[in-house]
């Protein structure tokens, strides 16, 4: 398993494992309300469509990079419409659907932004899973001599 784990890109395993973490907590507000079954599958809804557009965006990203600085900003701003129009249409069919509060859901969709904010948690978890993360040295740029 953890072979597989660390096949995973770090930054998205960070990144998926705040969202899980930030699902679980919010799980346990669900008790707190009336309508349990509704909340906690709008919320665990949400978390699923956080966690596929985490992947969409580490996945787009990448692409992205093997492309020119015009054609990759043409590509990142089309798929991050795509992944709004996604979001919108789960959230608009969860509200029809009339089973998930869409509340919940919308919530757990904002454990994506939960998640980037737990990156210190995360970063400790992902430490003991990979090691340490070994950067490349700085690139140092040689200082500029004034004229005197």
């Amino acid at each position: 398993m953890k072979g597989k784990i660390i096949r995973i890109n770090r930054t998205l395993f960070e990144l998926e494992t705040g969202i899980l973490m930030f699902g679980a907590l919010c799980q346990l507000l669900v008790f707190l309300v009336e309508d349990r079954t509704g909340y906690s599958l709008g919320l665990w809804l949400g978390i699923l469509i956080a966690a596929v557009s985490a992947f969409h965006m580490w996945w787009s990203l990448d692409k992205a990079l093997d492309l020119g600085e015009n054609q990759a900003v043409k590509t990142m701003s089309m798929h991050n419409i795509l992944r709004y129009m996604f979001i919108t249409v789960a959230l608009i069919l969860i509200a029809i659907s009339g089973r998930m509060n869409p509340l919940s859901a919308f919530l757990g969709i904002m454990g994506l932004k939960a998640s980037a904010y737990m990156h210190f948690i995360t970063k400790k978890i992902s430490t003991s899973i990979y090691g340490e993360e070994i950067l490349p040295p700085l690139i140092e740029e040689p200082a500029l001599q004034q004229d005197k």
